[in-house]
């Protein structure tokens, strides 16, 4: 889990960050997770990933500021992905309960919106981060949970 989740993204960062210091320009968009900012109980390996990537990301935001390079993180909870809809699945079985109630009572009971995101919502930030707009957007993470780490 820490090859794919910081080891990788430690070593794409140090690839591109020369080419990006040369223009003058860049833009590097972490997807982490609203677990990079917060645990929750048996997810000690992924919590520890996530909290190492927002590490990375705000030491390269540090780093290449300077040279016009910035650096977020995404944080969203639940996005509605093939390996979340396994979950479903998985949890529906765990708690005896219908499918159709996992996402409100067991993912997201304690989240203001009861709803998965979408993988074009999290691509449209990531997209506005990459933009010219976004030019003094450096070290951030951004929360994208429904509200379930505002708690």
């Amino acid at each position: 889990m820490l090859d794919i989740m910081v080891t990788a993204p430690f070593l794409l960062t140090r690839a591109v960050l020369p080419g990006m210091y040369a223009r003058g320009w860049g833009r590097i968009v972490n997807i982490s997770s609203v677990h990079g900012l917060r645990a929750s109980e048996f997810k000690s390996a992924y919590v520890t990933a996530k909290h190492a990537l927002e590490g990375l990301s705000k030491v390269t935001a540090l780093e290449g500021g300077p040279y016009g390079v910035t650096s977020n993180c995404l944080n969203p909870g639940y996005v509605n992905t093939p390996l979340v809809q396994k979950q479903i699945a998985d949890q529906a079985r765990t708690h005896g309960i219908p499918e159709s109630d996992v996402i409100e009572k067991v993912m997201l009971a304690e989240a203001a919106i009861k709803r998965l995101l979408e993988p074009e919502e999290v691509a449209d930030l990531a997209l506005w981060l990459c933009g010219p707009m976004a030019g003094s957007v450096t070290g951030s993470s951004y929360t994208m949970d429904g509200g379930w780490s505002a708690r």
